[in-house]
């Protein structure tokens, strides 16, 4: 049901200027260009808009630059090429074209709306920082200004893995590089500063911008608000399962370093400019597994990345934010099953367990006994708590307590695919309206949530206020903390999993996150898997021994 890789491939084309005529209608007068989209049922479609100068030869892990002014005429009918990244099943744009020059933006328009102010939603698309682009037909944005004629909606490629969060500190030369580390969440900065200047020519507000993502997606638009540079460029936010949690320390990304450093014996960063895109994709794909999330390097990303929604510094943005209720088992499917699942889970789990303080620990056993069923799925409500809900309450409460406006809701809709429950990413087919991508549903996704969880979406960019007609969405606040529960019975609810949060808010504090890099497996779940293997090897050679002493005699 899901577009498939072919298809994805099919749909590349090349943007070429345009020297004769055009069809005015079509166009939009930017400060880089008139760009000239598609017309499809009165949806008005531009796809790979430059929003800054590429980055590649000397712009090579530099942060992003602004692009030329021009007067000249592109075509803007193809997607910009996906960031660098390994090919991968779940994340459709891995099978687009892929380059260094990858920052480009699409926009959708609705023509049958001919307002001059409409508000703008930008999407940032996740992938675990090392994956994903504008060309997953996930973020289609066709649909969703079909129903919402009022919204002009963008989403955005930013540079991912290698090209994006790497800390070249380490590597001699490295420190002409200093951005390397973040350098995705500044090409997000330098494409809202491109909409900013440019949007109004299709007919979009530059004061009144939503930022929203998913994943990746919504560990940066939580991110954005606590970065000066970013400061009033947007107005609202919508973080779907991703938090300020979803970064990693400076000792965390110099082990993504050292494995450069190991897999090329890069002597000089010299060395490493010297590579074709070509070489720089192979070597993505073999540290692709330990990519690095944005670093707190106390610069642009502050140590305690909390610590601003504590401090009041985000109270003027309005802020939508939720997690899905069986977020971690979306990794059944990127592990390759549930038998390689239940093998690896528990090694993450008691590398985890062994950084956290003697009484924490014991917060953590008593939250485990706590609950019913198999030890795995235990594992896999601790993590669903401590890498995604918990984080966003945690960014919640400060930012209510300040006095900013939060809505918080809990996504409970399953997917039919076994074993994945209300798992992470199920919700993006249904917030876009592309109700036929059914890679995270399992089947197509039910019209009329997805109708409503759309128009939540877009009358909360508009008005800061997510509410239907027939619905009322309550703000968040520490003493209720009101929770829309969105299923195909939507409802508020007060405190979901208080008792969850109570036992393991202290925990948020160590800042795991969902690395596997560096994972020690001399942890007890391995050696006892290693015995019961030694056990059941001996057990059989024992049986064939007594088997084949039997037949001789």
């Amino acid at each position: 049901m899901s577009t498939s890789k072919t298809e994805i491939q099919k749909s590349y084309g090349v943007n070429n200027k345009i020297t004769g005529e055009y069809e005015a209608e079509l166009s939009a007068k930017c400060l880089n260009g008139t760009f000239v989209g598609k017309r499809r049922n009165n949806i008005i479609s531009f796809r790979g808009v430059p929003f800054a100068k590429q980055p590649v030869g000397s712009l090579r892990w530099k942060r992003p630059v602004p692009p030329d002014n021009c007067d000249e005429v592109f075509e803007a009918y193809y997607n910009g090429k996906s960031p660098v990244q390994t090919e991968w099943e779940s994340e459709k744009a891995s099978y687009y074209p892929q380059g260094e020059d990858c920052l480009y933006l699409n926009i959708w328009l609705n023509e049958t709306c001919p307002d001059a102010d409409k508000t703008v939603m930008v999407f940032f698309h996740g992938g675990s920082y090392g994956w994903g682009g504008t060309a997953d037909p996930l973020y289609n944005g066709h649909n969703f200004v079909s129903a919402h004629p009022d919204i002009i909606l963008v989403t955005v490629g930013y540079r991912v893995g290698l090209l994006g969060f790497v800390d070249l500190s380490y590597i001699p030369g490295g420190e002409d590089y200093p951005d390397a580390p973040n350098l995705g969440l500044l090409d997000q900065i330098e494409a809202l500063r491109w909409i900013k200047k440019n949007i109004q020519a299709f007919g979009g507000n530059p004061d009144n911008v939503t930022i929203f993502g998913e994943s990746a997606g919504g560990g940066s638009v939580s991110l954005l608000p606590i970065i000066p540079e970013a400061k009033g460029l947007f107005r609202r936010v919508i973080a779907q399962s991703g938090s300020v949690a979803l970064t990693s320390s400076k000792a965390e990304c110099r082990e993504y370093t050292r494995k450069l450093i190991e897999g090329t014996g890069v002597r000089h960063i010299n060395d490493l400019m010297k590579l074709s895109t070509n070489e720089i994709i192979a070597l993505n794909k073999k540290l692709n597994l330990d990519n690095n999330f944005p670093q707190r390097d106390g610069k642009l990303i502050p140590l305690d990345p909390y610590a601003p929604y504590e401090e009041g510094y985000t109270v003027d943005v309005d802020m939508l934010i939720g997690t899905n209720a069986n977020e971690l088992n979306y990794w059944v499917g990127e592990l390759g099953g549930i038998v390689p699942y239940r093998f690896s889970m528990p090694v993450k789990y008691e590398n985890d367990i062994r950084l956290l303080t003697k009484i924490d620990r014991r917060r953590v056993h008593h939250f485990m006994s706590g609950l019913k069923g198999h030890s795995i799925w235990k594992i896999t409500e601790f993590y669903n708590e401590i890498m995604f809900r918990l984080p966003a309450i945690k960014q919640a409460e400060y930012h209510s307590r300040n006095g900013g406006k939060v809505f918080m809701y809990y996504w409970t809709e399953p997917s039919s695919i076994p074993f994945r429950g209300a798992c992470h990413a199920v919700e993006l087919a249904y917030v876009f309206g592309n109700t036929n991508e059914a890679i995270y549903t399992g089947k197509p996704a039910n019209k009329n949530l997805s109708a409503a969880v759309m128009s939540m979406w877009a009358n909360f960019a508009k008005t800061g206020n997510p509410s239907l007609p027939n619905l009322n969405w309550d703000e968040y606040d520490c003493s209720n903390r009101k929770t829309m529960i969105l299923s195909m019975k939507l409802r508020m609810v007060d405190d979901v999993h208080s008792v969850h949060r109570k036992h393991l808010s202290p925990i948020l504090r160590h800042m795991l996150n969902a690395s596997s890099s560096g994972l020690d497996f001399n942890v007890p779940f391995v050696r006892k898997a290693v015995v019961h293997v030694l056990a059941v090897s001996a057990a059989t050679a024992a049986t064939v021994i007594a088997v084949r002493k039997l037949l001789k005699d």
